[in-house]
């Protein structure tokens, strides 16, 4: 117990200089939730894939679309327990700032095999009975403002077909890493449009979206699907869910292997910075630690104390930051909303905080406590801080 107080007397003896350097830890302990959170969040969609859904595309890519005719062959394989389909609608709701997934899908099956989408019966009802309903995620419906029958307009960005739906159906997220920022419109509404307009693009789909009951045979019954297709004009491409979405972040994998080096930069300049504090501190002390050694202290009782400085101002200064982390995540996942739907600081970070600042601190006190060990006492006591 003596020893803890003295550790602490030690930390602020010089306050300005502790202050500023617990603040420099706390903000780089900031900063590096925050990196890591944008990682976490960049890959999002890869976690929280289900293992029974497979996803089915044009071969050369998701801009092509696929015919409608493939669903009834598709839903012959064995093993398959139920089929949907959505398409890419990438409309612009009042002004182009306003991004937010929308797709046009089958109907409410589509939505029903997503069970972490928690919508009632009576809204599904609605949302099959009008074929200008909409279902919308509770995030993007309180970011405008929308309630239920509230007519919503949309102006095609890709295609060149209007909407205006009515909102039907907010659902919410089971799971914090749901995503609440999509809106959902029946897609045999949209293909009206499409053959009134681009009679080409009519009675086409983006992807099919499959169930099947045993996940152990997702890739036995990709294959089976892709050849169905094979040699046709519209080759497919069947996936699990989880290797669809991580074709997405592959294109972006760049960006996220700079983030991660960020976050180790940031590491090492908390190191640098608390190592610099702990080594002038060793040297203007100098001569106190040689009184010590005169009294008969042993040098590990005063690596004890340099680590333990180094410790507390690297703890105190992680666990502000560890705080600060949860008001920041809350800026940034409103300012990222639109591009990364879920955005929020996790234990696992929390936790990583606390260990990389532990670490931090002995490091930064390794240097210092090896010399004052090897210290003769006459070298000591002959030195001026």
């Amino acid at each position: 117990m003596e020893v803890l107080k003295l550790i602490i007397r030690n930390v602020f003896r010089h306050r300005l200089r502790a202050t500023l350097t617990i603040l420099g830890v706390a903000i780089a302990m900031l900063a590096f939730a925050i990196l890591r959170t944008l990682v976490e969040a960049w890959y999002v969609g890869v976690e929280s894939s289900a293992p029974d859904r497979l996803i089915t595309r044009n071969k050369i890519s998701l801009i092509y679309a696929l015919p409608l005719a493939y669903k009834n062959r598709i839903q012959q394989v064995p093993g398959v327990t139920a089929v949907a389909y959505g398409t890419w609608y990438g409309g612009v709701y009042k002004d182009k700032k306003n991004f937010f997934p929308q797709f046009a899908i089958s109907g409410a099956g589509y939505l029903d095999m997503y069970p972490e989408f928690l919508l009632s019966d009576e809204e599904k009802k609605a949302f099959e009975k009008d074929r200008n309903a909409a279902i919308a995620g509770r995030t993007v419906v309180e970011r405008f403002g929308w309630k239920i029958g509230d007519v919503i307009p949309l102006q095609g960005a890709i295609f060149p077909v209007n909407v205006e739906l009515v909102l039907k159906g907010i659902y919410r997220g089971a799971r914090k890493n749901v995503d609440q920022t999509a809106l959902f419109f029946r897609w045999d509404y949209l293909n009206e449009s499409f053959r009134k307009t681009v009679p080409e693009r009519a009675d086409k789909v983006g992807w099919y979206l499959i169930r099947i009951k045993d996940p152990d045979r997702s890739a036995e019954i990709s294959e089976e699907v892709d050849s169905l297709f094979r040699n046709s004009l519209a080759e497919t491409l069947t996936e699990t869910e989880k290797a669809f979405q991580m074709g997405f972040v592959a294109m972006t994998e760049a960006i996220v292997a700079a983030v991660r080096i960020i976050s180790v930069v940031v590491i090492a300049i908390i190191l640098i910075v608390l190592a610099n504090t702990m080594a002038m501190t060793a040297r203007e002390r100098w001569s106190e630690y040689a009184v010590l050694k005169t009294l008969g202290f042993r040098p590990r009782f005063i690596s004890v104390l340099i680590a333990g400085e180094s410790l507390a101002i690297s703890m105190i200064g992680g666990t502000i930051g560890a705080l600060l982390s949860f008001p920041g995540g809350m800026v940034f996942q409103k300012q990222l909303e639109s591009f990364l739907p879920v955005f929020e600081v996790t234990y696992s970070t929390i936790l990583m905080i606390f260990l990389v600042s532990l670490v931090v601190g002995l490091f930064a006190a390794l240097i210092p406590a090896v010399r004052v060990s090897r210290m003769g006492i006459a070298e000591g006591l002959r030195h001026i801080g």
